[in-house]
């Protein structure tokens, strides 16, 4: 039975790999020497083939850019600071069906800010309480025969400049 133990202490040392590799939990911390705001980030080790920019440093206030793959949402969250959240699905895009979302919801007013064939940036205020103000985004990015979903991530407050900069941090990888 110690056997049995000491093989499973060494099987679970081996089993951690280099940091630049997904971890068990499903996260890839971002390597310091890739996070420069004019160094891409391939994101080819959580399937995706796509190129990740990560925001200038001093926008991060010290946080480390974190790429995670959430198993039970089915989708990739990245995340550099308090002003910058990504979620990424491999889906269907609809905008025609969102656009008609936003004008039934009935919770909140929806304004759309931009919108152009890929991406749409909206303002949702709440009409009870004019401090709760909330921007979002829908990108549809396009590769091969796969269609990808980018949103900003819910939870956190986003302003124009922040959705402007998560929406220009992806790029599609040109095959080699």
């Amino acid at each position: 039975m110690k056997k049995l133990w000491l093989l499973a202490g060494v099987l679970a040392v081996v089993g951690c790999g280099s940091p630049g590799e997904v971890t068990q939990e499903g996260t890839m911390p971002a390597d310091s020497s890739a996070t420069s705001a004019s160094t891409p980030m391939d994101l080819a080790q959580v399937d995706l083939p796509l190129l990740w920019t990560p925001p200038e440093a001093q926008l991060l206030n010290g946080a480390t850019p974190q790429v995670q793959w959430k198993e039970e949402t089915g989708r990739v969250e990245i995340t550099a600071g308090d002003h910058f959240g990504l979620a990424i699905t491999e889906e269907p895009a609809d905008l025609a069906r969102l656009k008609a979302d936003l004008d039934r919801d009935q919770l909140v007013r929806n304004t759309i800010v931009r919108e152009d064939t890929a991406v749409v940036v909206y303002r949702s205020e709440f009409p009870d309480d004019p401090t709760l103000v909330f921007v979002h985004f829908y990108q549809v990015l396009h590769v091969g025969g796969r269609t990808f979903v980018v949103q900003d991530l819910d939870g956190p407050r986003y302003n124009e400049q922040d959705i402007a900069r998560m929406v220009a941090s992806l790029s599609v990888k040109q095959p080699a």
